[in-house]
């Protein structure tokens, strides 16, 4: 390992005391993690929080083989160290696509996960831009392959991913449409970007939709409610129209009517990130990079931020998810 700045042997990093609600993670002290070959070593100056962390806090998304048990997904900070092959990294400013270990002062990433971060960005919007936007690009812009012109539904429009997705559709001239549950979210989804935002506890967003795009549909969802929402999504969907599930917030199993997927043509599909392998991550890091990373460093690729919370208050960001007021991401400040 190439050391950098001086590390510390110890940190301070966020525990899950036993699965349960937020006042499960507590602050604990742990060895500071040594990066290995192609990694590196961040000094951490904020870590973004997400949805599996509320899982993994509540027992039910353990971290894959060999990954940190420590929750957290993406961080931002300075490079202090590394593995071989990633030496000249170190110094530099970075946020970075984790599997775990982002609640903590240092964290350990793949070097090909991490993306630089532009002079004059603040730290915590860096921090809370990977796990969203490596979400979005993989699923909406390639699954799904969304293109301009096409006009795509997301649900959850307040959430981190549907904030993303209103950037990045705003950014390739794509019209999107979402769901949120309440007239404020929507009003707020709107002011943030939004061509229409639908209110799913008034409104009937089959309807809307339909009346929207001219009864044409929209050419790909963005689904992370699964259950009953699956074959009401299909009903969106125009003919040769995409599926993307990325999350089954509303229910595990559907029931689908299977002429319409073949009168339609419609792809069904989804995938999860975390597990995926770090040549993957890369390659999305890489994407990124050449298609997107520009707007980052221009200016006009920014994070909807909610609250900060200190590091050491995950429990106080975590009550703040669960209450499901947010809007856009919440952070982890170090």
């Amino acid at each position: 390992m190439a050391d950098g700045l001086m590390v510390p042997s110890e940190m301070t990093a966020i525990g899950i005391a036993a699965p349960g609600g937020p006042e499960a993670l507590v602050p604990e002290t742990r060895p500071v993690p040594v990066p290995g070959a192609g990694e590196v070593l961040i000094k951490v100056a904020a870590a973004g929080v997400n949805r599996p962390d509320v899982l993994q806090r509540q027992g039910k998304y353990p971290p894959p083989p060999g990954a940190s048990d420590i929750p957290g997904l993406e961080v931002a900070g300075t490079i202090v160290a590394a593995g071989s092959g990633a030496d000249a990294l170190i110094g530099q400013k970075v946020c970075a696509l984790l599997a775990g270990g982002g609640y903590a002062e240092y964290a350990v990433a793949p070097a090909g996960q991490c993306l630089p971060v532009p002079d004059g960005y603040d730290l915590a919007e860096a921090a809370a831009l990977p796990e969203t936007l490596f979400t979005v690009w993989t699923n909406l812009f390639e699954r799904a392959y969304v293109v301009a012109g096409d006009t795509v539904l997301v649900h959850g429009g307040t959430s981190g991913i549907g904030t993303m997705a209103i950037r990045l559709c705003n950014l390739f001239g794509v019209t999107i449409i979402v769901t949120c549950g309440s007239d404020e979210k929507c009003l707020a989804a709107k002011e943030w970007g939004a061509d229409h935002a639908i209110n799913y506890k008034t409104q009937d967003y089959v309807a809307e939709v339909k009346a929207i795009t001219g009864g044409q549909g929209c050419q790909a969802v963005l689904d992370m409610v699964g259950g009953d929402y699956v074959p009401r999504n299909l009903d969106c969907l125009a003919e040769d129209g995409r599926h993307v599930s990325i999350a089954v917030l509303g229910g595990a199993k559907t029931s689908l009517f299977i002429p319409t997927v073949m009168t339609k043509r419609l792809t069904i599909t989804g995938s999860t990130l975390r597990a995926r392998s770090t040549g993957f991550k890369s390659l999305v890091a890489d994407e990124l990079m050449r298609n997107v990373w520009s707007f980052v460093g221009e200016g006009k690729l920014r994070p909807a931020m909610d609250q900060r919370f200190a590091l050491t208050d995950a429990a106080g960001a975590h009550a703040r998810m669960d209450a499901g007021e947010h809007f856009g991401k919440i952070v982890l400040v170090v």
